[in-house]
């Protein structure tokens, strides 16, 4: 064996580390490989130890890839997914067919997953690999055929495609609007009464933030009963669903639990600056014929308004 293959690090160490770079956390890369946190933390630990450098900043709060980090994630990520590829095309044998999307972790969950079916009802034979991350990930280097993607217009990948515009109103139970003095409605009178739900993964959009609703009538967030953050969006939607509070809905994506009235608007909607909407991409790797009639899919689903099967 050639001394240089003997000084690499083991498969199932590079699983890890990828897999925790990729989501820039143990626990969901854990999940991911069907391992526990401290098992990913130990495969990455012996990888380190083996190169002699650290490949994460390690906080309290989150993780960061060190420049080392960054550089074995780009090299084992694509090689990985290339291997992954091989593996797959010959042990497919006559297997069926799949197509893998990636949507953040909200799209997925509140958009995505609950229309499934009906892609599965029109290709029975096509499965399906839904990828759920908020970063943005590399579609050719990870093996990724289609992408739904939130961004400005001017900021629209090449070839990208519209599904929907961004509009956002603020929401709640319909046994919280019920009990609020003004009625549902977003106001001064109500302020007081209400838990403000807010959505923060670390990026700065203005119109996500509770500041932009309350102005208009004088109001701030210090005035209102409470205050609950989430990282996630889908996370956000739960608990309005639950009566926890008031959140900013994203109509997209809630538009099924509007019209079934589990969710009540408190105000207009509202467009947000530069245009912003939902974005299909596609990889530039081959154009094979299920991606071809899972895009056709989408687009169907978009232009009849996103409805459920």
């Amino acid at each position: 064996m050639p001394a240089g293959l003997r000084q690499l690090p083991t498969l199932d160490h590079l699983k890890g580390f990828v897999a925790a770079a990729r989501h820039l956390s143990f626990t969901r890369a854990g999940a991911e490989l069907c391992l526990t946190q401290s098992a990913i933390s130990r495969q990455v630990q012996a990888l380190e130890a083996q190169l002699g450098v650290a490949l994460f900043q390690r906080s309290t709060r989150r993780l960061r890839l060190t420049p080392q980090g960054e550089q074995l994630y780009r090299c084992a990520s694509e090689l990985l997914g290339r291997l992954g590829a091989v593996v797959q095309e010959i042990g497919a044998g006559g297997r069926p067919s799949r197509v893998t999307v990636s949507a953040s972790i909200g799209v997925a969950a509140l958009w995505l997953v609950p229309r499934l079916s009906g892609f599965q009802d029109r290709q029975p034979e096509i499965g399906v690999r839904v990828s759920a991350d908020n970063r943005l990930v590399d579609l050719d280097a990870e093996e990724v055929d289609v992408a739904i993607r939130y961004c400005a217009t001017e900021n629209a990948p090449p070839g990208a495609v519209k599904l929907f515009d961004e509009a956002l109103l603020p929401v709640a139970s319909p046994a919280l609007a019920a009990s609020l003095p003004a009625g549902a409605a977003l106001c001064a009178d109500n302020l007081a009464r209400l838990t403000l739900l807010v959505f923060d993964d670390g990026n700065d959009f203005p119109w996500l933030r509770w500041e932009h609703w309350l102005a208009p009538f004088g109001g701030a967030p210090a005035q209102a009963k409470g205050r609950l953050q989430f990282n996630h969006y889908d996370q956000c939607v739960a608990a309005a669903l639950a009566g926890q509070g008031a959140a900013l809905g994203r109509a997209p994506l809630i538009r099924d639990l509007l019209a079934d009235g589990r969710l009540v608007a408190l105000a207009p909607p509202q467009a947000p600056p530069g245009g912003r909407g939902y974005y299909l991409l596609r990889a530039t790797h081959g154009r094979r014929p299920e991606v071809e009639l899972f895009v056709d899919w989408l687009l169907d689903l978009a232009r009849g308004g996103g409805a459920l099967p």
